[in-house]
């Protein structure tokens, strides 16, 4: 066994950007870790990009010729092997996964990973790390001190005419709202609660996504009155906004706060602690930090992501 792979306590499958940024945390905060790819060209652009030692052939290839125990693993590949991927680790006896958003590529897909999770009493964590972007922070110690929430309303609009044209499978396009308008919409939801009730609509089509129009409006699990619109066959963008009863916040780009107080037209730039999400992608340190320390709290697990789905992206949908 390769000296560098012994007393290993971190793994990082996959060796993508995503991956690079985990490494670069990770070495940062002096875990010591082992990354593992898939192909051997791929993992050569790891190692030179980073210069990390890492290890192709994928996970269970890896598992089968190392008995090795984990305390905790990343899971940075593409959607269409994030389950997969995420049940090998947890066969494999690892008990604390993160992975990347959403989880998986289909509601089937992540029912067999949260099974199993109960299964093995693993904590299976999905990586939407929007939660911890510095103006959330900031935005959820306004909302405390305004005594929470009134109302709140996102945009998840996509730019159809790009998504088009990359080169994602068919299946991974249709399920674009999961694979990647949960990102928004979870974020949104987290601030102002998942929906009590919610009403949605949707219309139109696209050549690779039908629906493509959406509208929606409900009542948080805080109380909170909340809608949404996007429309992917239009121009647009995510966007989100948090209403007390003291100050309007937007968020537009996410990582940006600006806010709107009570009596006043003008709306300023919040002055936000941002280094850590200049210095990394964007919530990544205190996610992985958070992660690391057990500190589950701000996480969206499986299970949570497993009702998500059926309760609110579903009817999102019009599915």
């Amino acid at each position: 066994m390769p000296d560098y792979i012994k007393n290993k306590k971190v793994l990082i499958v996959g060796v993508g950007v995503i991956a690079q940024e985990y490494a670069k945390i990770l070495t940062e905060l002096a875990y010591s870790f082992v990354v593992i790819g898939r192909s051997a060209d791929n993992v050569e652009k790891f190692q030179m990009q980073t210069g990390i030692p890492a290890i192709a052939g994928g996970v269970d290839i890896f598992c089968k010729q190392h008995d090795l125990k984990f305390d905790a693993a990343f899971v940075a590949v593409g959607i269409e092997s994030l389950a997969s991927v995420t049940i090998s680790l947890l066969h494999y006896g690892i008990k604390n996964i993160l992975v990347e958003k959403p989880g998986a590529n289909s509601l089937l897909e992540i029912s067999a990973v949260a099974s199993l999770a109960k299964q093995q009493q693993a904590h299976v964590l999905l990586a939407y790390n929007r939660r911890f972007f510095s103006s959330v922070l900031k935005a959820k110690e306004i909302i405390k001190e305004d005594g929470g929430v009134s109302s709140f309303n996102f945009e998840f609009t996509e730019w159809g005419h790009e998504i088009e044209s990359l080169p994602y499978s068919a299946d991974i396009k249709q399920n674009w709202l999961m694979a990647n308008s949960s990102h928004v919409i979870d974020m949104a939801f987290y601030m102002g609660g998942f929906p009590e009730q919610i009403v949605c609509f949707s219309k139109d089509e696209l050549s690779w996504h039908k629906p493509a129009n959406f509208s929606g409006a409900g009542i948080s699990q805080s109380k909170a009155l909340f809608s949404y619109q996007a429309n992917w066959d239009a121009p647009g963008r995510w966007g989100v906004e948090m209403i007390s009863k003291k100050h309007r916040l937007i968020f537009r780009p996410l990582e940006k706060l600006q806010i709107q107080k009570k009596g006043s037209v003008e709306i300023n730039l919040s002055e936000i602690d941002n280094i850590l999400d200049v210095k990394y992608k964007p919530g990544f340190y205190r996610q992985v930090e958070s992660f690391l320390s057990g500190d589950y709290s701000n996480f969206c697990t499986i299970f949570d992501q497993q009702n998500n789905v059926e309760k609110y992206y579903t009817k999102i949908l019009g599915v």
